[in-house]
């Protein structure tokens, strides 16, 4: 039995090596990316059984992002697109150190996964599996998968699978009301649900603290968990009206992308695995400090390393 399934798109990242210039770069480093491939590789190497659903080009660039999540562990159940227009996304990623910040650009128009139908789907392996994850970057990249990630949600409830969503915004993908038209309509199907601040604030119209915007959502929802990340000040939970907080763990900054899948991926694998919210909180944040220590957007951690960093740091309170 599967423990998490995740559905979305990866790209390819292509970063000069030694943080040299993209216009002055002859060779890249290559990584696979995606939020929640990301999401499957941090919680597969955290000791869940994980499989990730997507729709990749028939061609050597889609097998390599194949190749690549399955070798952390991953079950990858992809839809092989043979169409002549099929294309695998891209990003590059130029890093920066101040006062030059980094650089992303990306190149996913017309991916094979904008196309993906949840009919194609191996969607069987959502009623076997514990939990089912996707985040807001997924529905706003087309609107075939806007409507698939509504369907997949609501497959999901009705084989009666958690339902965990992380909001996710990307303004380079869409605006704040064309995410908020999509994604209230989703909160319905969403049994989990993570949120920056930020993306509270901006894109769903909420006010008030980070507990105020927990309670204000849940209530409007009746989600069974809301986690809302805060930046450098760690995150809040709301569960049963019972309110957790948990720090950020003393961390390098050197690579901060994929910091945000990798405490989601660390948080399910230990909430998908029994323990009380508190301890997959910390579990979480352990996890997204490592993260920042290791090169490309996935958590390539251990078990052992994240009890390491448990050992020595202040636990997560509750009231």
């Amino acid at each position: 039995m599967t423990d998490l399934v995740t559905f979305g798109e990866t790209m390819l990242r292509l970063s000069p090596p030694d943080e040299e210039r993209l216009e002055t770069t002859d060779q890249y480093d290559v990584d696979v990316a995606g939020a929640e491939s990301n999401v499957a590789v941090a919680a597969q190497r955290l000791g869940l059984d994980c499989a990730w659903l997507s729709k990749l080009p028939n061609s050597p660039v889609g097998r390599k992002v194949a190749g690549e999540l399955r070798s952390h562990g991953l079950s990858v159940d992809v839809v092989w697109d043979d169409s002549p227009a099929r294309r695998q996304g891209t990003y590059y990623l130029e890093q920066g150190r101040p006062p030059r910040g980094s650089d992303v650009i990306y190149d996913r128009a017309h991916a094979s996964v904008t196309t993906a139908t949840t009919d194609e789907l191996s969607t069987s392996v959502l009623a076997a599996a514990d939990c089912f994850h996707t985040t807001g970057i997924t529905p706003a990249l087309s609107e075939t998968l806007a409507t698939t990630t509504a369907e997949l949600l609501q497959r999901a409830g009705t084989a009666g699978t958690l339902r965990s969503f992380d909001v996710n915004f990307r303004s380079s993908l869409w605006t704040p009301p064309e995410a908020k038209d999509v994604l209230v309509d989703l909160c319905p199907h969403i049994d989990v649900l993570v949120v920056a601040e930020r993306d509270a604030r901006v894109v769903l119209d909420e006010a008030g603290d980070a507990e105020a915007i927990a309670r204000e959502l849940d209530e409007t929802h009746g989600f069974e968990v809301v986690i809302v990340t805060r930046g450098d000040e760690g995150v809040l939970a709301l569960e049963d009206d019972t309110v957790y907080t948990q720090p950020t763990y003393e961390a390098a900054d050197a690579y901060p992308i994929g910091t945000g899948d990798s405490f989601v991926g660390g948080f399910l694998s230990q909430y998908l695995d029994g323990d009380p919210v508190p301890e997959a909180l910390a579990w979480g944040a352990a996890t997204a400090a490592l993260k920042r220590s290791v090169p490309g957007d996935v958590a390539t951690v251990t078990p052992e390393e994240v009890r390491e960093v448990l050992g020595g740091t202040t636990e997560s309170l509750s009231r």
